[in-house]
């Protein structure tokens, strides 16, 4: 299935993060938060701009992205 998301919109994926410290440590799943971090994996085409052109995004598929809680 191939995903294309509309406008300024990004489909991402998420990255798992380290469990592991330095001193080697292991966390189980349910001690840490949700990685904040992903992939991007489809891009839309952009938002239209009040002249009517089109403002592509700045990341591309593959690209490692950081990110926050939804709203």
């Amino acid at each position: 299935m191939k995903l294309m998301p509309l406008h300024d919109r990004v489909v991402l994926r998420r990255v798992p993060q380290e469990r592991t410290t330095a001193a080697g440590s292991v966390f189980p799943d349910t001690a840490g938060e949700k990685p904040d971090e992903g992939e991007v994996i489809a891009i839309g085409p952009g938002r239209r701009l009040e002249d009517g052109r089109l403002c592509a995004p700045d990341v591309n598929v593959g690209d490692r992205v950081l990110f926050g809680p939804a709203p």
